[in-house]
């Protein structure tokens, strides 16, 4: 009887959570949400096309409705499961299919593979290399959304950092670099008179994305720490020297908005690793050098 009373308890419970339905959302923050992930894919479609240019300013504005949807859901205090797992949903269209696929397809159209064509072995291996970096990159990406939401916590002053990269800055070092090399490098190389160095330029581009690509899926799932840039450096009151610092980097990105993205996303994705390895390596091993030369004099002392 103790057994069949416990059999059927589980049974009732099992029903009730299968009737569980879910009764209420928050309209607006999920409605920027879904922006965000039909940016995504309106940048896999334009990519495909070949307006690479277009599809990169469509993950940028994916960026702004992630950006949105979390602090407008926090500020009314709205945020619930649902709001979280639909970010990540979206997240993963427009941060981690999206740049891995227009990563592909620019290397695609200015064949990749080519550089290599005397050695047909080196080709075969590069071309494999570069659908390596695209499936660690989506992977890595998805990896690292389910862990920030295993670990993420609801509350304002937990977002002062993240551990490892977050996606849309991964998104952004590859996004921004297509963008540079669309808007600036490629009419510059249509000219008559081009500078020798704007060529070498576009191979440094072109050649250095998958590996790019590759260290930015590392540095996602990395346990490194980056500061949220609004919360550390811009919310709340600051010196003085913080408001000229923004109203320069203001103008340089009035002068050139694509120079600027490549150096707001590539230097937020490589400072936080070289403060890292500083701390991690360098500094770890300075007093064991001391210490060896100590040992040393009084050896030779002796």
């Amino acid at each position: 009887m103790p057994r069949l009373k416990t059999k059927a308890a589980k049974e009732s419970l099992l029903r009730r959570v299968r009737k569980q339905r879910l009764k209420y959302v928050t309209v607006l923050p999920s409605l920027i949400t879904i922006l965000n992930g039909v940016c995504g894919f309106a940048a896999i479609i334009l990519a495909g096309r070949g307006a690479f240019a277009m599809a990169g300013y469509m993950i940028l504005l994916a960026m702004i409705a992630d950006m949105l949807d979390g602090r407008l859901a926090r500020m009314n205090k709205s945020t619930s499961s649902f709001g979280g797992q639909l970010d990540s949903l979206c997240d993963i269209i427009s941060f981690g299919v999206a740049p891995a696929f227009l990563m592909l397809e620019i290397l695609q159209e200015y064949k990749l593979a080519g550089f290599a064509q005397p050695n047909v072995t080196f080709a075969s291996f590069l071309q494999r290399f570069v659908w390596l970096a695209a499936a660690a990159y989506i992977s890595c990406a998805a990896i690292r959304l389910a862990r920030f939401n295993v670990e993420n916590e609801e509350d304002e002053s937990a977002h002062m950092s993240f551990v490892g990269l977050p996606t849309p800055a991964a998104a952004g070092v590859i996004v921004s670099l297509i963008i540079f090399h669309q808007e600036i490098i490629l009419p510059e190389l249509s000219a008559s008179d081009t500078p020798a160095y704007l060529g070498f330029c576009q191979s440094v581009i072109i050649y250095a994305l998958p590996f790019l690509v590759l260290g930015v899926a590392i540095l996602m799932v990395s346990r490194i720490r980056y500061p949220h840039i609004l919360n550390q450096y811009i919310k709340g009151k600051k010196p003085f020297a913080h408001l000229i610092r923004v109203l320069l980097f203001l103008l340089f990105v009035i002068w050139s908005r694509q120079a600027a993205l490549v150096l707001i996303f590539c230097g937020f994705a490589a400072s936080s690793f070289v403060k890292w390895f500083y701390y991690k390596v360098i500094r770890k091993r300075e007093p064991i050098l001391p210490a060896l030369g100590r040992v040393t004099g009084l050896k030779s002392e002796k």
